[in-house]
């Protein structure tokens, strides 16, 4: 992990789908820990709708932020400031091709979900979606989250297995909780008997959403 100031500061994201400047319509895609742009990318192969540009940004040494988002914050706040500072960017990059927040559905795994669902609460605007797959929002036991503004709407998903041994189902029920409280529609799954990755009733339930906002 970098320790400079802005170890994120000049992410350039891989891409697939239709050319930005000609999409419809945008999903950006955040990674796990020890992941990759490309691994994340491989979903829109599964995610395939027309008019749609997916982007996939690369974490330095593959990790957003070092320790888990159940630590105290300040053991991550270098790192994670700095990584939504870079997801901000991006998205502003976006929206001045003419692909507005309410078009752009934000897409993140496990460190990459909470990510996403943590830029998307900070925020508090209205986005086309916010896909958390495995993650929540980040903070150690008793945070007290308080966000102004509102997501107007956002449809929200996540997913995650019941017996996660990286995600508390408590930590899951508080975000979905915290997201209705800031607007978003909420829909929240838990998976028995599944492992900590992507199933396919997650796949589906996002395709809908793709089509949906398009």
């Amino acid at each position: 992990m970098k320790g400079t100031e802005n170890p994120y500061q000049d992410l350039n994201p891989l891409s697939t789908g239709m050319p930005l400047e000609m999409a419809r319509a945008a999903m950006l895609m955040l990674h796990g820990r020890g992941g990759t742009a490309q691994g994340i990318l491989s979903l829109a192969e599964a995610l395939q709708r027309p008019g749609f540009t997916y982007l996939a940004p690369q974490a330095a040494d593959n990790s957003w932020y070092p320790f888990s988002f159940l630590e105290p914050l300040e053991k991550n706040r270098l790192w994670i400031d700095s990584s939504l500072k870079a997801v901000g960017e991006l998205i502003e990059r976006v929206e001045a091709q003419g692909i507005p927040a309410d078009k752009l559905i934000i897409l993140g795994f496990s460190q990459g979900a909470c990510m996403g669902l943590e830029y998307a609460a900070r925020r508090g605007s209205r986005f086309g979606g916010v896909v958390g797959l495995s993650g929540g929002l980040i903070g150690p036991p008793g945070t007290v989250y308080s966000y102004s503004g509102t997501l107007e709407g956002t449809p929200l998903f996540l997913g995650c297995s019941e017996n996660d041994p990286h995600i508390p189902r408590a930590r899951l029920e508080e975000t979905a909780d915290v997201f209705e409280s800031l607007g978003a529609q909420v829909t929240f799954r838990l998976y028995p008997g599944v492992d900590h990755g992507v199933n396919r009733d997650e796949i589906d339930f996002i395709g809908r959403m793709m089509t949906a906002l398009i």
